[in-house]
């Protein structure tokens, strides 16, 4: 068996409305091992496996192995090294944001669905981390990890919202998400097809996140080329696209990330996007307390002015 590692996109066609927040968000029907969303998230299980056995690993993934099948051949290109560093970049930022973060900690990872980092991360106690990736491949992998002894770090809790589900943010808010409390979230390896497919995404982050609360990670790079066909311009689109959902984005060089790391990458086109943003404007539950609050203040003042 044999997989091109990296592809730009999935083209797997599914129902999608863009007119009401995560109703049928990216759906996806997973029939068998020969689903592309399925492949895909084997072709960066396998990326993560080659890092881990090499002699100076960026990261080490003890569970990427059980992930991938059996005589698997790997199809390396230039833009495997783009992924690892990017998934180290993410890890530390990652685990930096959450260490400096006061009593419950939350995170939230958009992912193909084999995304390891609840398993092999150091995450501190009270941390809670919700996954959302298509259910199939995630059911696909969660058997795989426990047939491992895969175990989250004590004190910590995870939970599974299915990409699937027709509200993401409320499917998070009755698996007890709350956007009046800190969060970090990140996107890696899911599945997008459509650039009006990741403003869903983007909506439902800027509903979640409450003001200065970071939102990170990799996206294809094609998704600005939907919009404005030139490269030179992509850093003017990611910023027009994101302040438009209340975020202040940065675009991160991987060839920076990557020296930083004492690591060097070869010069060329590739074809993913790594950024770090900040939400600027309240969640939708800080908004709902804050119009509570202030009903309560104008009762109380329409009372003592009955007085």
């Amino acid at each position: 068996m044999e997989f091109s590692l990296r592809c730009a996109s999935v083209l797997v066609p599914f129902p999608f409305n863009n007119n009401k927040r995560n109703r049928g968000l990216l759906r996806a029907q997973l029939s068998d091992e020969n689903d592309p969303l399925l492949r895909l998230a084997i072709n960066s299980a396998s990326l993560r496996l080659q890092e881990t056995q090499r002699r100076e690993p960026l990261f080490m993934d003890p569970y990427a192995g059980c992930l991938v099948p059996p005589h698997t051949r790997l199809n390396f290109e230039n833009s495997s090294k783009h992924y690892c560093i990017a998934t180290k970049f993410i890890d530390d930022k990652l685990l930096r944001t959450v260490n400096h973060m006061d009593g419950l900690k939350q995170v939230v990872l958009f992912s193909d669905g084999m995304d390891t980092r609840p398993y092999r991360l150091n995450w501190p106690s009270s941390t809670i981390i919700f996954d959302i990736s298509p259910e199939r491949v995630y059911q696909n992998a969660i058997e795989k990890l426990q047939d491992v002894g895969a175990k989250i770090p004590r004190s910590c809790l995870f939970l599974h919202v299915p990409l699937e589900s027709s509200n993401i943010q409320e499917a998070l808010h009755m698996k007890g998400f709350n956007g009046n409390r800190p969060s970090i979230l990140a996107i890696q390896g899911l599945p997008l097809m459509t650039l009006a497919s990741f403003k869903e995404i983007l909506l439902t982050v800027s509903g979640m996140a409450m003001d200065g609360c970071l939102f990170l990670g990799e996206l294809p790079a094609w998704l600005a080329e939907t919009k404005i066909g030139t490269k030179s311009s992509t850093e003017k689109w990611m910023d027009n696209l994101f302040m438009s959902n209340g975020f202040k984005v940065n675009m991160v060089s991987y060839h920076k990330a990557a020296k930083s790391l004492g690591k060097a990458l070869e010069l060329g086109d590739h074809k993913y996007i790594l950024f770090v943003a900040e939400q600027l404007r309240f969640s939708d539950d800080q908004m709902e307390t804050w119009k509570t609050e202030s009903q309560r203040v104008e009762e109380d003042r329409k009372g003592e002015d009955f007085e």
